[in-house]
C-alpha cells in the first residue's frame, strides 16, 4: 500500500535555532518516517513576549542552521500573516496547502503540552494533525505531569503507542517519542552571549558567524 505523505511541523520563536532543535527534528524524522519537517518560525508568539530578535534575523539563521539536510524545510508562512501566530491558523493553511490525506504531526515537548489548553482553538488541533509529544532531558514518561483533568482526558482519548498509526490517517492522534537528551535552551545561549561566554558547539558555526555580522544577543 502506498504511504501517505507525512509531514512533520516545528515551531517556535527559534530565538535562537539550535542543535537541540535539530536532533530532535532529525530523529522523529527517522522514528516517525517524514517525508519532511517544516521548520515554522513565529513572528508574534501568543504567549510569550515578542522576542527582541527580528522575525527576520530569526528566519535567516533557521534557514542556516537546516541548509545542509534535504528533509528540512523552511516554512514562512507565519511571518506573512498580522497579528498573532496562531498554531491553529498555521495548521489550517497547512491543510489547505498539503490536502486532506497527507498525514501532518505537530511536535512538542511535554511542558507545551501541559498549557495546550491555553491556545486557541486547542480542541480543534487534533482535527488538522497528529501531536507528537517529546519528552524533555529527563526521560518519556507515559503520564504526562501537570495535566488538568480535560488535558488528561483529551490525551487518553486519542493516545497511540504505535507510531504507525500516524502513517495510516491524516490526523487525530498523539504519540510520544524520546529523544536524545540534548540539554540545550535558547534562553541559555543568550544569557551566555550577553556575559561574553562561549556558545560554540550548541549550535551549528554558521549561526555564529551570523551573529557576529549582525551583533545579535551580545549586548
Amino acid at each position: 500500500m502506498k504511504k501517505i505523505p507525512a509531514i512533520g511541523i516545528l515551531g517556535g520563536t527559534f530565538n535562537p535555532i539550535h542543535f537541540g532543535h535539530l536532533r530532535m527534528a532529525e530523529e522523529l524524522s527517522e522514528a516517525l518516517n517524514f517525508d519532511e519537517v517544516r521548520f515554522i518560525p513565529s513572528a508574534n508568539p501568543p504567549h510569550k513576549p515578542a522576542p527582541a530578535v527580528s522575525a527576520e534575523h530569526r528566519a535567516a539563521m533557521v534557514k542556516l542552521a537546516i541548509a545542509s539536510n534535504s528533509t528540512f524545510k523552511f516554512d514562512g508562512r507565519e511571518l506573512a500573516r498580522t497579528g498573532a501566530s496562531y498554531t491553529f491558523d498555521t495548521l489550517s493553511s497547512l491543510r489547505e496547502e498539503l490536502g486532506t490525506h497527507a498525514s501532518i504531526t505537530l511536535l512538542m515537548g511535554n511542558d507545551a503540552f501541559t498549557k495546550l489548553n491555553t491556545w486557541h482553538r486547542w480542541e480543534e488541533l487534533l482535527n488538522l494533525c497528529h501531536i507528537c509529544l517529546v519528552a524533555r532531558p529527563h526521560g518519556a514518561s507515559k503520564k504526562a505531569e501537570g495535566l488538568s483533568k480535560a488535558l488528561e482526558s483529551y490525551r487518553q482519548a486519542h493516545y497511540t503507542e504505535n507510531s504507525g498509526d500516524l502513517l495510516e490517517q491524516a490526523c487525530g492522534c498523539i504519540t510520544m517519542q524520546k529523544t536524545t537528551s540534548l540539554d540545550i535552551s535558547s534562553t541559555a545561549i543568550r544569557h551566555a552571549l550577553r556575559n561574553k561566554h562561549s556558545v560554540r558547539y550548541l549550535l551549528p558555526d554558521a549561526l555564529l558567524e551570523y551573529m557576529k555580522l549582525h551583533q545579535l544577543y551580545y549586548v
